[in-house]
């Protein structure tokens, strides 16, 4: 007579287990690749570092638009940068369409083992950017490549390494007129 009632229990408690899991798991993905750098996720910082090497790494952007009326290039396609020195990018950008539309820009950076060492002091990337017919705008992403690169043996050899950032189109944020 236990086990009957045991058992119900038992699966229900493993059910509310499973659910909390499955909420949990977006937040906690999120928070393993800012800390690890997994998957090229780049890290974002406060401050600069107080060292800065002789060593440099090319630096190449690549840009990308999915889904929107919208011409997107970096100023400088290959930066060379060393290691530890802060740097800054500038990005056009140009609504060609016939309306405003809004866009969210997402990054990536390869090889992925290095997104935990491509430290960002500003970026546009995950906010909403509003752009109206024919509208330009400059976008600014500062940087750094962690001095902690040259300890880490999958990284210390690296000289070559590329940022894709690619513009959404944001549909979320058109409100349908009342």
């Amino acid at each position: 007579m236990q086990n009957k009632t045991l058992t119900p229990i038992l699966l229900a408690g493993i059910f509310f287990l499973m659910l909390g899991l499955s909420f949990a798991a977006v937040p906690l993905y999120d928070l393993f690749c800012k800390v690890t750098g997994f998957g090229g996720t780049t890290q974002v910082s406060r401050q600069a570092p107080e060292l800065v090497l002789d060593q440099k790494v090319s630096v190449r952007f690549d840009t990308n638009v999915n889904k929107l009326p919208w011409n997107f290039k970096a100023k400088t396609n290959v930066m060379d940068v060393k290691i530890g020195q802060v740097n800054s990018i500038e990005f056009e950008v140009e609504n060609y369409g016939n309306e405003t539309t809004y866009g969210v820009a997402s990054f990536n950076v390869s090889p992925s083992t290095f997104g935990k060492y491509y430290s960002k002091l500003g970026c546009f990337c995950f906010e909403k950017q509003e752009l109206k017919p024919g509208e330009k705008a400059i976008y600014i992403m500062t940087f750094y490549l962690d001095p902690e690169m040259v300890n880490d043996p999958g990284t210390k050899n690296i000289k070559d390494v590329t940022m894709s950032y690619t513009f959404f189109s944001s549909d979320y944020y058109k409100q349908p007129q009342i």
